[in-house]
């Protein structure tokens, strides 16, 4: 009980501290609250000051309430202050761009950055309103700036909000101008916020310098030119952003193309915080796009393309048997990645390692140079080092940069553009997406995909997982032995198993308590017949599942 009592003493202590250096008066009054319920209110109180929230290479995210180990004023004039002063110590010399999204509290966060970095000298531009992420990134690049930093949870759940850093040219050099932040500079970020002094010492400055609409019509011209001018523009177009932020955009880019505008559903067509009619704001999970096909059904539309909330990736429905089917991240990639090619464009195809391998195989097919990387892309984007120009990236969880010399990051809008003009090459030939699909099905197989995804209250779950992988390796998956059994530690946490026909990529997610299994069988078509191949390739991913699980003792 002594001990208890000892602990509880030393938390009432560390959260009075914090509330003396707090500068939001709302989140003081909030942390109150919680002090004013202890002991009852301890398990709540200890999860607050559990530790700060890590700035790495994906920034910060986390819950929005008061507090060291959540999303508030005081930790953003913190972050922003570490990450002027650390500008500075690599002698970064320009101005500092930040975006933000439509989330509770992202304004306010945006504001005090350019405060903070006005108040270390320091020239601040913001957006001149909510904008995808896209538009942050093309503004780094645009502006010449030293650095981005964009304010977004992206398809987080209603509750959160974060913090994404881009690097200029100068910091980030030629592969990172205007990408995410990779290490070291996390570390040396995270370095530099924690040294950070009290809160009242960080000189504020005036709010910088608010952006005109002429950056966002420059990012709409340079999105629409990614696509052939002289192209086929009959296609109607169902959309949502998902209460997010990127309808404005997208239609004037849609617009700006030649395209009709796309109808939007309703419900979903302006940006809410609260995200209402979604359980979670993310394309991928189930019932999320249920209005938007309801929407494209109901007006007989050739495709429906969804974003999420900050517009950086995009999904894709088709028609199919008389409903809607969401396509792969995976198929998408494939359909851009093809679409591209045939177009001519020449230069270095990318993707991740838990992608599909059918990007792979096209490349080595049409003599195009290929490469693989971490998950990420900021990762994707340095792809290759640089020996060959990068034309066209993707990762399966519906990313893609279809114009890296112009957003060098995931790009909802530009990828919707790209398969939207595809989808009209194809109605003009009388076919559909389902089509080419099936095209490349016959030509290099087919590359089914799935993920077995679990999500965990105990992160001890994973790493038993990882450790149980390592230490009992299978030897054969699906009746076929394993002829390749790859460990990236220390450089990640991922195994990778191959055999013939069969692929496996394990490894913690980076961003949720998941730990995940990306999957992959190629089947051949036999006699031209791809439903059969892709019903015993189905089959057979159902299978690989239930192997893995065994083996990660799930």
């Amino acid at each position: 009980m002594a001990a208890e009592t000892t602990d509880l003493d030393d938390l009432r202590a560390r959260a009075e501290r914090w509330l003396d250096d707090d500068p939001d008066p709302a989140d003081r009054d909030e942390l109150r609250a919680v002090l004013a319920g202890l002991p009852g209110s301890a398990p709540e109180l200890a999860d607050r000051f559990a530790g700060p929230l890590t700035f790495g290479t994906a920034g910060l995210r986390g819950p929005l309430r008061a507090g060291p180990n959540g999303m508030n004023l005081a930790v953003v004039t913190q972050a922003a202050a570490g990450l002027v002063g650390w500008l500075a110590a690599q002698g970064g010399e320009g101005p500092l761009v930040i975006g933000y999204d439509a989330r509770r509290g992202s304004r306010a966060f945006a504001e005090r950055t350019a405060q903070v970095a006005t108040g270390a000298g320091r020239p601040a531009l913001l957006l001149p309103r909510p904008l995808p992420t896209p538009v942050l990134a093309f503004a780094v690049r645009h502006l010449g700036a030293v650095a981005g930093v964009m304010v977004t949870a992206s398809h987080n759940p209603p509750q959160d909000n974060g913090y994404k850093v881009y690097l200029g040219a100068q910091l980030g050099g030629e592969l990172g101008a205007g990408a995410q932040i990779v290490p070291p500079a996390d570390a040396g970020i995270e370095a530099a916020i924690r040294a950070v002094g009290p809160l009242a010492e960080v000189p504020l400055g005036p709010p910088g310098q608010v952006l005109g609409d002429d950056l966002v019509a420059g990012y709409v011209e340079r999105a629409a030119a990614v696509v052939d001018p002289a192209g086929p523009r009959d296609l109607k177009v169902a959309y949502t952003p998902l209460h997010g932020v990127g309808a404005a955009v997208l239609t004037a880019a849609f617009a700006r193309a030649g395209f009709a505008t796309p109808g939007v559903v309703p419900e979903q067509a302006e940006p809410d915080p609260a995200f209402p009619t979604v359980s979670f704001p993310n394309p991928e999970e189930p019932g999320a796009v249920d209005k938007l096909v309801a929407l494209a059904g109901s007006t007989g539309a050739d495709i429906a393309i969804a974003n999420d909330p900050d517009a950086d990736r995009c999904a894709v429905a088709v028609p199919a048997d008389g409903t809607w089917r969401m396509l792969r991240g995976d198929e998408v990639g494939a359909l851009l990645a093809d679409h591209l090619m045939r177009r001519g464009v020449t230069g270095l195809y990318a993707t991740t390692i838990v992608s599909s391998t059918l990007l792979r195989a096209m490349a080595a097919a049409r003599g195009l140079p290929y490469d693989e990387t971490l998950t990420g892309f900021k990762w994707i984007v340095r792809a290759g080092g640089g020996r060959e120009p990068l034309v066209f990236g993707y990762e399966e969880a519906l990313g893609y940069c279809v114009a890296p010399e112009h957003v060098r990051d995931k790009d909802g809008i530009t990828a919707a553009l790209t398969v939207a003009e595809l989808a009209a090459v194809l109605k003009a030939e009388g076919r559909t997406l389902t089509d080419r699909l099936d095209e490349l099905a016959a030509e290099f197989g087919v590359h089914h995909t799935d993920q077995l995804s679990v999500r965990v209250e105990d992160l001890r779950v994973i790493a038993d997982g990882m450790a149980r992988i390592r230490a009992a390796t299978p030897t054969a998956l699906l009746g076929r032995p394993v002829t390749e059994a790859t460990d990236l530690l220390p450089e990640a946490d991922v195994v990778i198993l191959r055999t013939d026909a069969a692929r496996v990529v394990i490894r913690p997610s980076g961003t949720e308590p998941k730990l995940k299994a990306y999957l992959e069988v190629v089947e051949p078509v036999t006699d031209g017949d791809v439903p059969s191949a892709r019903r015993r390739a189905h089959a057979l991913v159902t299978e690989l599942r239930g192997e893995i699980a065994a083996a990660l003792g799930l």
